[in-house]
């Protein structure tokens, strides 16, 4: 059997490199196809350093060679990355902080804080040092989970700068504008207000050493989010999504934001929170109320990574209304929950680091939301 260039080249047509709007033909992706028999060597350039879409992009092609040429082919891809020049941005990075990884949620009640705080005591259990930073401006949940209501954050002297120390509780570092108003008092800013609050959380707070900074940021896909990416070279980002059709239509969104070529931020994976409910009485069973594996197969279709499921249990929903993370509990069935979770986050980190250059902030530069990389 021998392979046509011409035909291949042809079929290649159909297909597109996400964020481009061009076919990887017409764009210049495909830069050289040549065949040996039923070999077919494709040489593919990327301009956005991204693990899924390189991921994403080498799955379409061979696809649709298979599909469409010879379910036989054999096919290598050669893949070169070939990001535009930049121009050189002020470091906007914190000095001490490894990893600053966003938890994200397109829509609401779907337990991203709740998977926050647990990830966060998760890490703190494995021996990393640990922040959140509540970025939930108009819910902020954080002080809740973690017992410190009545806490509130002191003034301390850093380098002849006065700066904000972050509440401590179970090893982790936390600061949430809920320190700062009272509990039963709304908190109605624009845009603007809220930015500048967070921007004083970040740079205006001593941190001191961290491996992980979480950020626990609101649902949605708005102001708060486009300020994050403006203040902080994001590591990473996760994204926390119930079964269900309606919250996998927001999370879709959620990662479209971090994926998209204004904002590119590597999407680390998915959560599935509430995949299934086990009754305490009958503990080999599983109801998958909301559906089930959504998330899961959500994560398969943008070819990202699925990070784990969490079932719904109403002691996660107690230790957080007491204020103690249910993966504190010593050898419960949460506890190996968001073990297993969270070290497919950290290894997703470790994959991050290894392959992708760091993220840079980005430049908003419409009311709209387009934006452009510093």
């Amino acid at each position: 059997m021998k392979l046509d260039k011409k035909e291949i080249l042809k079929a290649l047509e159909t297909i597109t490199v996400a964020g481009e709007g061009k076919n990887m033909v017409e764009s210049g992706a495909i830069a050289n196809v040549v065949t040996f028999g039923d070999e077919v060597i494709v040489d593919l350039v990327l301009h956005v350093p991204a693990l899924h879409i390189r991921k994403r992009a080498e799955d379409d092609i061979k696809k649709t060679i298979l599909e469409k040429i010879s379910p036989e082919a054999k096919i290598i891809i050669n893949v070169k990355v070939e990001a535009p020049e930049k121009s050189i941005a002020p470091d906007k990075s914190i000095p001490g902080i490894k990893n600053i990884v966003a938890v994200a949620s397109g829509k609401g009640g779907v337990g991203k804080s709740t998977v926050t705080a647990n990830l966060a005591v998760t890490l703190a259990k494995m021996g990393f040092s640990v922040g959140i930073l509540d970025a939930d401006i108009y819910g902020p949940s954080m002080p809740i989970m973690f017992d410190v209501e009545s806490a509130k954050p002191l003034s301390v002297e850093v380098d002849g700068k006065s700066k904000m120390k972050p509440i401590e509780n179970y090893d982790v570092k936390i600061l949430s504008i809920g320190f700062f108003t009272p509990a039963n008092q709304a908190i109605m800013w624009r845009g603007p207000m809220a930015a500048k609050a967070l921007n004083q959380m970040i740079f205006d707070a001593d941190w001191g050493e961290l491996d992980f900074l979480l950020i626990d940021l609101p649902p949605g896909t708005g102001d708060i989010h486009l300020s994050i990416v403006q203040a902080l070279p994001l590591t990473g980002a996760v994204v926390v999504s119930t079964p269900q059709a309606v919250a996998l239509a927001d999370a879709k969104k959620g990662v479209a934001m971090f994926m998209s070529e204004a904002i590119n931020v590597p999407v680390l994976g998915i959560i599935e929170n509430m995949a299934y409910f086990t009754p305490e009485e009958l503990p080999n069973n599983k109801y998958y109320i909301f559906g089930k594996e959504g998330a899961k197969n959500l994560a398969e279709d943008l070819a990202i990574p699925f990070l784990g499921e969490a079932p719904i249990v109403q002691s996660i929903r107690e230790a957080g209304d007491f204020g103690r993370p249910a993966a504190l509990q010593t050898g419960s069935v949460i506890e190996t929950v968001f073990e297993n979770i969270t070290r497919n986050v950290v290894q997703e980190v470790v994959n991050r680091n290894e392959n992708l250059p760091a993220t840079e902030v980005v430049k908003i530069t419409t009311m709209s939301g387009c934006s452009s990389k510093k």
